[in-house]
């Protein structure tokens, strides 16, 4: 005798699991080094100061997801959107945008020695000053400009790193001394396209140092300001 067969259940479709929400994804180091460029282009822009920028930069680089790093930058512009390069024209210098792979960050060190940068030299977006136990000057009074923003990290340990700058552009900085001394003097220029140096940095029982030399004026800026005065 025949056993009629019964009908084998039909097993639902096993979809393969979601992956994380986009926002507890863990946060690589490109992702934190990106939020930290939004918010010192902010900073040079004025959106931020000084003291609201170092909290942010602090909470940057102890984020471990990316919902603890969005919420930073949240009210800010991101650098290269649209609404950012309308006004890119009037301006006689690139556009910051992080740094480019062909303009690699130029790195100074000194070891028991002394370092100098100085005279007519093109200086790129980002530049590291390191000093141990050495001296590090950096004489911005003659330098090419060809983006608004430049970032200087500097760090001394038993050492000194001293920043010149000229006095029409803006000067800006954030950084702690421990046992040492860390000092900016900030400089607002009062032409808007002027260049910003925004000098960050730790100086571990030695000096860091950054100010405007009298009497010294970027000259392209002049050149610039000629053109849109019609002299």
């Amino acid at each position: 005798m025949d056993l009629e067969k019964k009908p084998q259940p039909t097993l639902p479709y096993a979809e393969p699991p979601a992956g994380p929400p986009a926002a507890s994804l863990r946060a690589s180091d490109a992702d934190r080094d990106r939020v930290a460029d939004i918010l010192r282009e902010a900073m040079a822009e004025g959106r931020l100061d000084a003291e609201e920028h170092g909290e942010r930069i602090d909470a940057v680089y102890r984020a471990k997801t990316m919902a603890e790093l969005e919420p930073l930058v949240r009210d800010l512009p991101v650098p290269g959107a649209p609404p950012a390069q309308a006004a890119a024209p009037s301006s006689g210098y690139a556009p910051y945008d992080g740094g480019q792979p062909s303009e690699p960050t130029e790195s100074l060190v000194s070891v028991f020695s002394s370092t100098t940068r100085k005279g007519r030299w093109r200086i790129g977006a980002r530049t590291n000053a390191f000093a141990l136990f050495g001296n590090i000057e950096i004489d911005l009074t003659e330098a090419l400009f060809s983006q608004r923003l430049t970032t200087i990290n500097a760090t001394s340990v038993f050492g000194n790193v001293e920043i010149t700058v000229p006095e029409n552009i803006t000067l800006r900085g954030n950084g702690n001394g421990i046992l040492g001394n860390f000092e900016i003097r900030t400089l607002e220029a009062a032409d808007p396209e002027a260049p910003v140096v925004v000098v960050n940095g730790l100086a571990v029982l030695g000096n860091i140092e950054a100010k405007p030399k009298r009497g010294k004026l970027i000259a392209d800026l002049h050149d610039r300001l000629r053109k849109h005065l019609g002299h």
